[in-house]
């Protein structure tokens, strides 16, 4: 028997239902999510795909707790965010959302060790444990013997690895990556990519936002978005057909 709405969205970690997103540019309303309603699970691994303009960043950027829906609900792990205040917001953000961004933003004066246990900073945890923490994400990324080596001193790759190993050191739920290989070159964005498979056989859930299709095939499933709505999805056998 099919699932009622009401469990389906009980089961799932994401459940977002007639999500719209609109922005006041002038006398414009520009529509930049006209209306989702989405379900993603514990241990999924999502990509979600689109041109330009398509609203997947909108779209991550309120996943990510970043940003406020202007209607619509917003369930994430059985708590209602669509109405939450900015300190609500940051301090689920702390906790269950791990970012990985195309540009690294990773400080430049401070070492992969400093960058990684700075977030944990933010969640109050002693220097002890933060640097315990920091140097295990670190090793999880292979970049153990790089934790006292700055951002210039490291290649795009290994840059993104800390980047990666920052997102994962306060053991979020959420894993969320926008474009993630968008400034590496072939070779290095399939070695990021595979980090992403290991994140995901861990345990944890991955949600990608990627413009590039040879990327987003990495994800089991892909959510396509066109003009602020979902216009189709396929999972990975019907992606690689």
């Amino acid at each position: 028997m099919p699932l009622s709405l009401e469990q389906n969205i009980r089961m799932s970690l994401i459940s977002v239902r007639d999500l719209k997103k609109q922005y006041v540019m002038g006398k414009t309303v520009v529509h930049a999510l006209r209306s989702i309603t989405l379900d993603i699970d514990r241990n999924e691994y999502v990509a979600l795909m689109g041109p330009s303009g398509s609203g997947k960043s909108t779209l991550m950027n309120i996943l990510g707790c970043l940003d406020t829906p202007t209607e619509g609900t917003y369930i994430l792990n059985g708590r209602d965010v669509s109405r939450l205040t900015d300190d609500e917001l940051a301090y689920i953000r702390n906790r269950e959302i791990g970012f990985v961004f195309q540009t690294f933003n990773l400080l430049p004066r401070f070492t992969a060790l400093e960058n990684v246990a700075l977030p944990l900073i933010y969640a109050g945890l002693p220097r002890s444990e933060r640097e315990q923490r920091a140097r295990k994400a670190l090793e999880e990324v292979g970049l153990g013997d790089r934790i006292t080596h700055k951002p210039n001193e490291l290649s795009g790759g290994q840059r993104q690895r800390v980047a990666v190993a920052r997102a994962l050191a306060n053991n979020p739920s959420i894993i969320l990556a926008d474009e993630p290989t968008g400034n590496l070159d072939t070779k290095t964005s399939l070695e990021i990519m595979q980090l992403f498979n290991q994140i995901h056989q861990a345990g944890n859930t991955v949600i990608l936002v990627t413009h590039e299709p040879d990327i987003a095939e990495y994800a089991k499933r892909i959510v396509y978005l066109r003009d602020g709505m979902i216009e189709k999805e396929a999972f990975r056998s019907e992606a690689e057909a």
